[in-house]
């Protein structure tokens, strides 16, 4: 799959949004390595602490279904439901993902399909806490 198809696939899944107080829609697309595709919203409350993230959504209801290995997360983002701002995983997020993803996995923003970027989880969480810290 495409950085282009995996964020359309973010992009269509931002209109499902729930997003009434802030109006700034979230949609991501998780890649697995078996091809499978999740996708997540964020959801938001009235008791703030208690809304998720996009990509919590997507990396939970993989995990849900049996899934732990991932290639790449595209982001899409906007206001009214609508792609227009390039917007990064939240810290929680960038930490979720690092449970299950390596310091290469694949993070793709943008305004649009045609204005993708590239970055990896190492360079958005470079100083990474894992369970090798555990140990």
């Amino acid at each position: 799959m495409t950085k282009k198809q995996l964020f359309a696939a973010a992009a269509e899944a931002l209109k499902n949004s729930y997003a009434p107080y802030s109006g700034y829609n979230v949609g991501a697309a998780l890649l697995c390595s078996d091809g499978t595709v999740y996708t997540g919203v964020n959801v938001e409350n009235a008791s703030f602490p208690a809304g998720c993230c996009a990509e919590r959504t997507a990396v939970f209801s993989a995990v849900a279904d049996g899934h732990r290995d991932f290639t790449a997360i595209a982001i899409a983002a906007g206001k009214g439901g609508v792609a227009g701002d390039s917007a990064f995983p939240c810290g929680i997020c960038r930490q979720v993902l690092s449970e299950f993803c390596d310091s290469d996995f694949k993070i793709y923003t943008g305004k649009s399909i045609d204005e993708i970027s590239e970055f990896t989880l190492g360079e958005l969480l470079p100083y990474s806490f894992g369970s090798a810290n555990l140990r």
